[in-house]
């Protein structure tokens, strides 16, 4: 799929059931990170994932890698694949990165699910400091590991899921592994937030220590007009990994009732 600066592989299955679903993976995620949700989904239902410019299989992708460009390549993205209505899903910053696609109000776009999304005003807690040290959280697989165990999951993950996030992890060049901690993360995107017209599901984990549910209560929902807000039951951050039936099973309800309804 082109995008600017030269293309993005798309995965995509599916293409008979609808709305298709839109996947937007976190900061050091990729395509892969959404599998075991797409695998918990009705075989037919239509879905599109990829990875984000310079991570992964996009890591030859030039910057900037600032948010607006990635909600440029979202968009970019759904618009070639000329999809007829779809659901966009973005976790964490992709959640963020969604949000500002979501505002534009692209033709097709029926509604959004925001999982563990990263809120449009960061809070108090999003210090300079705590930017300067999240920056050096992909520095190495001992880095990597280490937010696993004590700040991304509730449970650490093991096998061949743990190395999986661990080499998404280290999959990206230096500049994008240090734009979302020192400026994307504490990025206002609140207007955008409120311009969004389509029905919005949140997901939170339950012990998320990242963005946890109450803030997000506080953070995120004031500033949406049509959103509907849901905790998972033991899951912390990684949603997407930790949580795959859950999230196929909310998501996809979600989209199922949007698929007659109004949207862009």
């Amino acid at each position: 799929m082109r995008v600017s600066g030269g293309a993005i592989d798309v995965r995509r299955q599916g293409r008979q059931r609808g709305p298709t679903l839109v996947f937007v993976h976190y900061w050091g995620g990729s395509a892969g990170t959404w599998d075991a949700v797409v695998e918990q989904l009705p075989a037919d239902c239509d879905t599109v994932r990829f990875d984000q410019r310079g991570w992964s299989s996009s890591r030859a992708l030039p910057g900037p890698y600032h948010l607006d460009q990635l909600a440029d390549d979202l968009v970019d993205v759904v618009e070639g694949l000329g999809l007829g209505r779809f659901v966009l899903v973005g976790h964490s910053m992709g959640g963020k990165v969604s949000m500002l696609a979501a505002a534009r109000c692209p033709a097709g776009l029926a509604g959004l699910a925001l999982l563990a999304p990263a809120p449009p005003q960061p809070p108090a807690t999003v210090t300079a400091e705590y930017r300067r040290a999240l920056s050096h959280a992909y520095d190495s697989a001992q880095s990597v590991e280490q937010a696993l165990d004590h700040a991304l999951t509730a449970a650490p993950p093991t096998g061949t899921i743990r190395s999986a996030v661990v080499r998404d992890s280290l999959a990206g060049s230096d500049e994008v592994r240090r734009e979302w901690p020192l400026r994307g993360i504490a990025a206002d995107v609140t207007d955008a937030a409120r311009a969004i017209e389509v029905a919005v599901l949140v997901l939170a984990g339950e012990h998320d220590r990242v963005e946890p549910p109450h803030v997000l209560s506080s953070h995120l929902m004031p500033c949406l007009s049509r959103a509907r807000f849901e905790v998972v039951p033991a899951s912390g951050h990684l949603l997407p990994v930790e949580a795959p039936v859950a999230v196929a099973a909310a998501v996809g309800d979600f989209a199922a009732g949007l698929a007659a309804g109004p949207g862009c």
